[in-house]
């Protein structure tokens, strides 16, 4: 089976700018992280590789050469080679523009299945993943929180989606899009100490305007559709950090806490 995965590097929340002329994010020179939606979906796909050897895990981004550090971190993890889509014309493209993008470079490879984030933390606007879905005429499905890797084949796929009241569980044929949520829990493995300097540049490859082929008009922020009427600063607030002891009055403390999120 060969899995693509198509994962977004986002501005750490804590630490990003903002351009208020252009209404658009600052990447360059900013700490990235990989999206955490994206991190599950990548997570399931090399969970299925472990039990799979033959599977093919392929990374593909959209992102500044600044995150290739990141990309290679992915790969030193068992990912079997990236791509990364990287372009000054891109700079600034919307969503629309994005999936344009994503899926011109989609359409000449070959795969079985492509997973994705359902939401990314500097936009939320989950319209990407749908959109590729249009343009490659495959079937998409958002919200995931489990994929059944037994029934998980070349031809189709048991999904549980999360339809906010309730759990609804999908059949699906394949080649298809499956979005995933971070509440998913699927958790990226770590990279194994030996491969931490491993070399693994080769298996990246940079894909830019030249090989994509798109006028200036049809990227970026002149190919945007996208229009936004208004921007707010989010008002962040801080939990209160509360320290116990390893007492009767601590662990009662902590009991009070489980019970109320109900985890007891």
């Amino acid at each position: 089976m060969k899995i693509i995965c198509l994962v977004k590097f986002t501005p750490d929340i804590e630490n990003f700018i903002y351009d208020y002329e252009k209404n658009v994010l600052v990447r360059e020179n900013t700490r990235m992280v990989i999206n955490p939606d994206d991190a599950c979906a990548l997570a399931l796909a090399l969970k299925y590789k472990s039990k799979h050897p033959e599977t093919v895990v392929e990374v593909v981004t959209m992102a500044p050469l600044s995150i290739l550090p990141h990309v290679q971190d992915l790969i030193r993890r068992d990912v079997d080679s990236a791509a990364v889509i990287s372009d000054k014309l891109y700079v600034g493209s919307d969503t629309y523009v994005t999936s344009k993008i994503l899926a011109k470079y989609l359409m000449n490879q070959t795969f079985d299945l492509i997973l994705t984030g359902t939401h990314a933390i500097d936009g939320d606007t989950s319209h990407v993943p749908s959109q590729i879905g249009e343009r490659l005429d495959i079937d998409q499905l958002s919200n995931i929180i489990r994929v059944d890797e037994q029934l998980l084949s070349l031809t189709s796929a048991t999904v549980d989606v999360d339809a906010e009241h309730s759990i609804s569980t999908y059949e699906i044929e394949l080649p298809a899009i499956l979005s995933l949520q971070k509440e998913s829990k699927y958790k990226l493995p770590y990279v194994k100490y030996v491969d931490i300097e491993k070399d693994v540049s080769d298996r990246i490859q940079i894909i830019d305007n030249a090989m994509l082929g798109f006028d200036q008009s049809e990227v970026g922020i002149d190919g945007s559709l996208t229009k936004v009427s208004r921007t707010y600063v989010k008002k962040m607030s801080k939990n209160d950090r509360v320290i116990v002891k390893n007492d009767e009055a601590g662990i009662e403390t902590v009991y009070a806490f489980l019970k109320e999120k109900g985890f007891v």
